[in-house]
């Protein structure tokens, strides 16, 4: 099957929307109350937000496709459209996600190759990213990657706080690590 990325313009507003909401819900719906989810997911994943987010300079989504199918996506931000840190060395990779039944098949690599890919491209020192405490897939994913823990901040799911880990992966600029 041909895996193929492509970075998304505003045109792609409707479907980011679909498979933002699709893919966090999959992941986090088990392990939260329903109320929560559906307010988070309104909140996070509407239009007007999306739009903005889209239009950033400093953000840039990309979607994977496996074969014709919508397989995931990437969001990466650099500078003050970063969650966190807002360091000028680093990118952030604010969302990695999968759909469900594309999962286990090397795609999330993939996704994370063309992380390391923009981060070289972009001069950057590192790659960070937050994820949740209780997402031990997330976790083992990453690590597996080369990241590895430097701290820890809030992430509020409505009302509720939660505590994501941030993860650091240092880049050497260096084509072979993205091969």
């Amino acid at each position: 099957m041909e895996i193929t990325m492509k970075q998304c313009t505003i045109d792609d507003l409707f479907l980011l929307r679909e498979l933002s909401y699709k893919t966090f819900d999959e992941t986090f719906r088990p392990m939260n109350s329903p109320a929560v989810m559906e307010a988070y997911l309104e909140k996070s994943f509407n239009l007007d937000k999306l739009r903005n987010e889209l239009a950033n300079i400093n953000s840039r989504f990309y979607f994977l496709y496996a074969g014709k199918e919508l397989a995931g996506y990437l969001k990466l931000n650099e500078f003050e459209a970063q969650t966190d840190i807002n360091d000028p060395q680093s990118l952030e990779i604010e969302r990695i996600y999968v759909a469900k039944e594309f999962q286990s098949r090397g795609l999330g690599g993939t996704l994370m190759n063309k992380a390391i890919s923009v981060g070289n491209d972009l001069g950057k020192s590192y790659l960070w990213l937050g994820v949740w405490e209780k997402n031990e897939r997330g976790i083992q994913f990453y690590k597996k990657q080369g990241f590895y823990v430097i701290g820890k901040h809030p992430f509020y799911m409505g009302q509720e706080e939660q505590t994501d880990y941030i993860f650091r992966k240092d880049l050497t600029n260096n084509e072979e690590d993205v091969l």
